[in-house]
């Protein structure tokens, strides 16, 4: 299983150094903080499971919804698989 976010693009794993005290560095990788959550959307009336990094969550939550998040969200900025649940959304509001 890959390391990245369901609904962000960007949020995959990078690679830097580690440093040490006496600046001696080693190559490691930073892994985004993905968490298992489920989510209400209201316009479909059902529940959706995703892994979502944390900063992702709180960008959510702080939007009210995932609604209001995906709709508020530039279609460049998610993946392929949030831009489908966006369009469901988007589709049901205006139904």
């Amino acid at each position: 299983m890959s390391r990245t976010c369901d609904i962000i693009a960007s949020k995959r794993p990078m690679s830097g150094h580690q440093i040490s005290h006496s600046n001696r560095k080693a190559k490691r990788r930073f892994v985004p903080n993905l968490q298992n959550v489920t989510l209400y959307s209201d316009a479909l009336k059902q529940k959706v499971r995703l892994c979502i990094a944390t900063n992702t969550l709180r960008s959510v939550e702080k939007h009210g919804s995932l609604d209001m998040f995906l709709l508020a969200t530039a279609g460049t900025k998610l993946t392929c698989s949030a831009k489908k649940l966006k369009k469901q959304i988007a589709e049901a509001h205006a139904a």
